[in-house]
C-alpha cells in the first residue's frame, strides 16, 4: 500500500476527530497549540467557536489534573524525597503559607503568562495547599479566556502576516517573529517576576 493512497484516508481521519486531538494536544502542549490553532482558524480547518472551546476544555482538564497531584501527592512527594532537593518540610510549609496568602494573584498571573516558566509548579502548589477548587477552577477559567484570546489572536494575525508576505521573505519574516516574541516573552517575564516577588 503506498503513501498516496493512505494519505486521503488519514487526512479524512483527522478532519472527523480534528477537535478531539485538539482537545488532547491542548491537555499536552496548549500555548504552541493554541496559536498553531488561530493560523488554522485563517485557513477554515477550524471554526472559531469551537476551537476556542476546545481548547479552555482541554487546558482546565490539565489543570485540574495537576491540582489533584499536588492534593494528593505533593505532601507525601516532600516528606519523602524533599531533601534530594533541598526542600524541608518546614520549607514546604513557608511555601505553603505564602501560596495561600497571595494565591489569587499568582494564579491569574501565571495562567496569564504562561506560568513564566513554572506554571506546573504553581498548578501542584495549588493543590499542595488545598486552595479551594471552586476557587482554582474560577481563577483559571478566567485567566484561560484571556490566555486563549491573545494567544488566538497572535496566531491568526501572524498567520494573516505571513500569506500576505512575498515567498522569498517568508523565512526572514518566521525568524524574526520568533526572534520577537522569545525576547519580548523574556523580557515581559522579568518584569511579571519582579512584580510578584516585590
Amino acid at each position: 500500500m503506498s503513501l498516496t493512497s493512505i494519505l486521503p484516508d488519514f487526512l479524512l481521519f483527522l478532519d472527523g476527530y480534528k477537535y478531539l486531538l485538539l482537545f488532547l494536544g491542548t491537555i499536552i502542549e496548549g500555548p504552541i497549540l493554541m496559536v498553531a490553532s488561530g493560523i488554522l482558524v485563517l485557513n477554515g480547518f477550524f471554526e472559531l467557536t469551537p476551537a476556542f472551546l476546545v481548547i479552555i476544555a482541554g487546558d482546565l482538564f490539565g489543570d485540574i489534573t495537576w491540582y489533584y497531584i499536588g492534593y494528593f501527592f505533593a505532601g507525601p512527594f516532600i516528606n519523602k524525597y524533599g531533601r534530594f532537593f533541598k526542600i524541608t518540610p518546614e520549607i514546604f510549609d513557608k511555601a505553603k503559607s505564602l501560596f495561600h496568602k497571595y494565591h489569587i494573584k499568582i494564579l491569574l498571573i501565571s495562567k496569564v503568562t504562561i506560568g513564566l516558566g513554572i506554571s506546573l509548579a504553581t498548578l501542584i502548589a495549588a493543590g499542595a495547599t488545598r486552595i479551594s477548587f471552586k476557587k482554582y477552577i474560577l481563577l483559571n477559567f478566567l485567566g484561560e479566556i484571556i490566555l486563549v484570546s491573545i494567544l488566538l489572536s497572535v496566531g491568526y494575525f501572524f498567520g494573516q502576516l505571513y500569506n500576505n508576505i512575498a515567498d522569498s521573505m517568508k523565512i526572514y519574516f518566521v525568524v524574526g517573529a520568533v526572534a520577537v516574541i522569545a525576547i519580548s516573552g523574556y523580557f515581559l517575564s522579568k518584569y511579571l517576576k519582579h512584580k510578584i516577588i516585590s
